[in-house]
């Protein structure tokens, strides 16, 4: 397998990393998330001035840690698409600089695509055919993976994706951002039987829509109903007219176990009817707890094999794009410099990234 150097800047995480036989050299992340919480939420133009001040040094550490010279990389990546374009672009810019002076391939890489092969990094025998579930602040997509550059999702959220939920409830409970790793916590304390919250079931396939699908807006307004219901009851007000942190931890814990169970109950289906026999989690969601759990256990009476990828590969990270680019490189696809970046992309349109002739 190649030695690739990736660079991901999609949205609020500057990272590179160097991979090679799908093995992590380095892997560098400079963190967005204090710069953030200010605001509750990723602001765009802040995150790329961020990526501006942190690309130099976390590409020379990167370089340093993985104790290589450029030439023994046989190839630059960076993130082209999905992501904020102001990101993307001093990624992708970077990455094409590297390309262009030390006369190396370059490769564009679908952020999405990265996810899946997160769970190559520490599963290296990993083949397809398998079915992904692709859960992220941006994204919830269930993924028949069938080749390098060939998906097709058979299920997607129709409205918010589950970790913008996460991160919706949290600002509803006032917890803080970002949303996940809080109401995770919490929910560790809380009682997930406390309150029925619906899962999030859509009706019948119509319109186009494939019963795989997910729905969480109207979890996240059952949230909201419920919290508006439980302070206007004089049992629930605390001294400074918020809600006891005991109720905080129940509602936390019974809106994740929702998700949980959702996401569990559409993944456990759609792979047992595609003949499936091996899950892989992608996605900051993955690191979940309760989502681990719940598909874990599902999975184990369906005698099916479900991949985790360590937290630090959960989240946004440049080893996942360098895997995906490696994979790539390997059969011979490369980018053109003249690739730009895209906010949106279907994971299917993955192949147009690359200098081929599709049939």
């Amino acid at each position: 397998m190649a030695t690739v150097f990736a660079i991901e800047t999609s949205c609020d995480e500057t990272a590179a990393a160097i991979v090679k036989n799908r093995q992590v050299c380095s892997n560098v992340v400079a963190s967005q998330i204090k710069i953030h919480q200010q605001f509750g939420g990723v602001v765009p133009e802040v995150a790329s001035r961020s990526h501006l001040e942190m690309i130099n040094q976390v590409i020379v550490q990167c370089l340093a840690e993985a104790n290589l010279t450029w030439s023994e990389i046989d190839g630059i990546a960076a993130t082209c698409a999905p992501g904020l374009v102001g990101a993307l672009l001093v990624g992708l810019t970077a990455a094409k600089t590297l390309a262009i002076v030390h006369q190396k391939p370059f490769l564009g890489v679908h952020h999405l695509e990265g996810h899946i092969y997160a769970s190559y990094l520490t599963e290296p025998d990993l083949q397809p055919p398998f079915l992904c579930l692709l859960v992220s602040g941006g994204h919830t997509s269930l993924i028949h993976v069938k080749d390098c550059g060939v998906y097709e999702t058979v299920g997607h959220t129709r409205d918010d994706a589950a970790g913008e939920a996460f991160d919706k409830v949290a600002r509803l409970l006032q917890l803080g951002y970002p949303g996940g790793p809080l109401i995770d916590k919490l929910a560790t304390v809380g009682n997930p039987t406390a309150f029925k919250l619906p899962e999030g079931k859509i009706s019948l396939p119509e319109g186009g829509f494939h019963p795989y699908d997910s729905s969480f807006s109207g979890l996240k307004t059952a949230v909201l109903q419920l919290v508006q219901k439980l302070k206007k009851e004089n049992n629930h007000f605390g001294s400074e007219g918020i809600l006891p942190e005991s109720v905080i931890n129940d509602i936390a814990a019974s809106f994740q176990e929702s998700v949980a169970k959702s996401l569990t109950k559409r993944a456990i289906a759609c792979a047992v009817n595609l003949g499936l026999n091996t899950i892989a989690i992608g996605g900051g969601v993955a690191a979940n707890s309760g989502l681990r759990q719940h598909l874990q256990a599902a999975a184990a009476k369906h005698n099916l094999r479900v991949l985790f990828p360590p937290l630090k590969y959960c989240t946004d990270n440049a080893a996942m794009i360098a895997c995906a680019a490696a994979e790539h490189l390997q059969q011979g696809h490369t980018s053109p410099l003249t690739l730009g970046a895209h906010s949106r992309m279907a994971i299917s349109d993955v192949m147009q990234l690359y200098n081929l002739n599709i049939d």
